[in-house]
């Protein structure tokens, strides 16, 4: 059986309440109290003084309490203001796992050995944190992350070996879940050493799996290894200049230089970079910042490549349609690595992927866009949705290449009955992706025009044919005639008509109904006309459009 780790844990105590004080300058010295679905999960020892506790609703607290400070609960605003405590313990101890906002753990054996005892460990640690970042903190010790949290709130040290024994006069309601708790008070079982007293099997049997692991923490058998944050080396390189630079040929020369830099630290690390950040200050302090991406593993020369075409663009672009070059020439350049892998991660495909031709398109392409922007030059991806037009994206070249919405799987992906279900497909790695309902069926059309054309759609008799709400069709579809302000459809010239001589549908969409401002309902058929030509049609509150045209 596995022991549990040596755990010391740093709990700072009403965290959610510091954490306000901290980033919205409220104070924490008076009765103050953090609300969430209307409930108070944190509240200051001034407000405790005067009766308030968590749990409690907003007007139960502000009738014990008349001049309580109410605050909305904010993870995002715990989680900023407790990184300058996390970075502080990292100043004296690595291998720090965050278990949430206000409280960190880190096993014990590293920092107690050269710091002289655990004890001495927590005391540097309490007065690092307390001179660092002007924050209060308690550490408990013990064995596992869960007896230290509950050590912590004591600023106590459990000897080894006695987190049993500390544990058993806890009471239940310290598992931190409050329906096991009340249920195990029902039962009769008041504190963590009943509770572990009885057989596993029957707990299991009882509780189910999450019973189970609180059955296993509430014996001391904490054997869950920390998951320790590694703090980022800083890889950047930055290169301040003594005259500021307004040459191409200049910049370049210090590019060089720095790409150069950049490659070694990363090489030190065993590292390589696919994205790659460069960021320029002007004497002026205008600051300038682009990333760039790469499918292959960035050299040192393919990142003077970018820096040099990126400076290019930003110093002559002007004359060139790109937006105004800086006001002042470049007294500082930085370029930051992002997208890093093992230097070894990244393989070549077989049949030229990555190969010269394509990386001399990917220089020429990305030349184009440091020069007028990324927006420059575009690649569709094709993702999911109802209408041709839905289901494509149009992305600057070198961006991720993410549709907007979920796209269906291949067809041999389908999976039909079982756990996924009739009808729903799997993509990637077990991502489960429901089938488009008023999906178009195959072919897709070869043309989706960017603005629909409207058009008319007449019967045998000249008659317009109209859907009702029902979707019957009042006439078979004769003969389509495009409006006059519309360029050539599919081989019909401005102003003309075609013969229908084949149709297909209706297929309906009623598309967010319980919007009503973005609800909408229509209607598609796909029309062959007598030329050969297919076209995709629409029709929306009794107006015929033309969507899309098909090879």
């Amino acid at each position: 059986m596995r022991v549990a780790t040596r755990t010391l844990l740093l709990w700072c105590p009403d965290w959610p309440v510091l954490a306000a004080e901290i980033v919205d300058g409220v104070s924490a010295t008076g009765p103050v109290a953090v609300l969430h679905a209307n409930r108070v999960v944190a509240c200051s020892e001034q407000a405790r003084a005067e009766g308030v506790r968590r749990g409690l609703r907003r007007r139960e607290a502000q009738g014990r309490c008349p001049g309580l400070t109410v605050v909305d609960h904010d993870p995002g605003r715990d989680a900023r203001a407790f990184e300058p405590v996390v970075a502080a313990v990292e100043e004296v101890a690595v291998g720090v796992e965050v278990i949430r906002p206000g409280a960190c753990a880190l096993a014990a054996r590293g920092p107690s050995r050269y710091l002289g005892g655990e004890e001495a460990a927590a005391e540097r640690i309490v007065e690092h944190v307390a001179q660092s970042c002007a924050v209060e903190s308690q550490v408990g010790i013990a064995d596992g992350t869960f007896a230290a949290g509950l050590a912590a709130r004591q600023g106590r040290i459990v000897p080894p070996g006695g987190t049993p024994e500390f544990l058993a006069g806890q009471p239940v309601a310290a598992l931190g879940r409050p329906a096991l708790a009340d249920l195990l008070h029902r039962l009769g079982v008041r504190t963590l050493g009943d509770f572990a007293a009885l057989p596993a099997g029957d707990v299991l049997a009882r509780f189910g799996f999450d019973g189970a692991l609180a059955h296993r923490l509430a014996a001391g058998r904490d054997d869950r290894p920390l998951a320790v944050r590694q703090p980022p080396a800083d890889l950047a390189v930055t290169a301040d200049l003594d005259e500021p630079i307004d040459r191409v040929d200049v910049a370049a020369f210090t590019a060089r230089t720095l790409a150069e830099r950049l490659h070694e630290r990363l090489a030190g690390h065993g590292l390589a970079c696919t994205r790659l950040g460069i960021e320029a200050v002007t004497a002026h302090g205008q600051e300038l910042h682009r990333v760039w991406r790469h499918d292959g593993l960035l050299t040192a020369a393919a990142i003077a490549d970018r820096v040099r075409w990126q400076l290019d663009g930003w110093l002559t672009g002007a004359r060139r349609g790109a937006p105004a070059r800086p006001t002042a020439g470049i007294i500082r350049l930085r370029l930051v690595p992002d997208g890093m892998i093992a230097q070894a991660g990244l393989q070549a495909g077989l049949w030229g992927e990555t190969g010269e031709e394509r990386e001399r398109a990917h220089r020429a392409l990305s030349r184009v866009q440091g020069l007028l922007g990324p927006e420059a030059v575009v690649t569709a991806v094709l993702g999911g949705g109802r209408s041709p037009a839905d289901q494509t994206r149009l992305v600057p070249w070198g961006d991720e290449r993410l549709p907007t919405r979920p796209g269906p799987a291949p067809p041999e992906s389908v999976e039909h009955g079982g756990a996924v279900g009739a009808g729903r497909r799997r993509v990637g790695a077990g991502m489960v992706v429901p089938a488009w309902p008023g999906r178009l069926p195959p072919p897709a059309p070869a043309v989706v025009l960017p603005t629909p054309v409207d058009a008319s759609v007449l019967d045998a008799t000249g008659t317009p044919v109209v859907v009702s709400a029902r979707l019957a069709v009042s006439a078979p579809p004769a003969r389509l005639t495009i409006d006059a302000t519309a360029e050539v459809v599919g081989g019909v010239g401005v102003g003309g008509s075609a013969e229908i001589v084949g149709w297909a549908g209706p297929w309906p969409v009623d598309e967010r109904w319980w919007a009503p401002a973005e609800a909408r309902r229509r209607a598609r058929f796909q029309v062959r006309l007598a030329d050969g030509a297919a076209l995709l049609l629409a029709v929306e509150r009794g107006r015929w459009l033309i969507e899309a045209i098909y090879d």
